[in-house]
């Protein structure tokens, strides 16, 4: 792909659970210190694929929330569009992620007793007059563009797996975001609903340049990507796939 600026910048973070006076492994740690992360340095461009892959413990979902701005690292920092998110506190932290990032999980988080274009709408139901644009009106654009302009009124118990991901797809890119963080996105779908949901996250990057960085353990997700990296112990090998 062609150079283009960066979006991420994750710059010599550590994140140490239970300690914050230790900076890095070669600190002697008190028995509750958890080293999640190591010094992780982590450049993501505007318009790009990442996957990031690892071992269950490798600090995977670290590193994601704290690009995600739903943790602070313990030392470094994390820039997005050249802001140190770290730096940002209550409205004004809340209102960044808002307005830049979409997140996606695996167990898709949707209200049961909300239907699907409720669940769509509802990050920006209190933000309706600052939200430039008709919330309603772009929920049901996002959905029937997922296909699922026939399941508007339908509870998350009347949809499928693949549905309720969708909706949660919908709900992510509600605010027209420039950064999606998906956390094994297809890790509780079928084969079949886990392909096209993928086919689905990458047309987003390819076709509306949505910058993409995606956990997976699986390696035909990871060969989708433009770039993987992979963790190991909290840390990045000095070379990526």
């Amino acid at each position: 792909m062609q150079e283009s600026s960066p979006l991420v910048q994750v710059e010599q973070v550590y994140k140490v659970y239970g300690d914050g006076t230790a900076r890095s492994r070669s600190v002697a740690a008190t028995p509750f210190a958890v080293h999640a992360l190591d010094n992780v340095s982590l450049t993501i461009a505007k318009g790009e694929f990442v996957a990031i892959c690892g071992p269950s413990g490798s600090g995977k979902s670290t590193l994601l929330n704290l690009i995600g701005t739903l943790d602070k690292p313990t030392n470094g920092r994390v820039l997005i569009n050249g802001v140190d998110v770290s730096t940002l506190k209550g409205n004004a932290l809340a209102d960044f992620r808002r307005n830049t990032i979409g997140f996606i999980f695996q167990l898709f988080n949707l209200v049961p007793s909300l239907t699907a274009l409720e669940n769509v709408m509802l990050p920006l139901i209190p933000y309706r007059r600052k939200a430039g644009f008709n919330v309603p009106e772009r929920a049901r654009e996002l959905l029937a563009g997922l296909g699922l302009e026939n399941r508007l009124n339908h509870l998350p118990g009347q949809l499928s797996g693949g549905e309720q991901q969708r909706v949660a797809i919908a709900r992510a890119l509600l605010n027209r975001p420039q950064l999606i963080l998906a956390d094994e996105p297809t890790g509780n779908l079928d084969s079949q609903n886990g392909s096209e949901i993928l086919a689905l996250l990458q047309r987003l990057n390819q076709e509306q340049g949505v910058t993409l960085a995606l956990i997976t353990h699986d390696p035909g997700i990871a060969a989708q990507a433009n770039r993987v990296v992979q963790l190991q112990d909290g840390r990045l090998p000095d070379v990526e796939v």
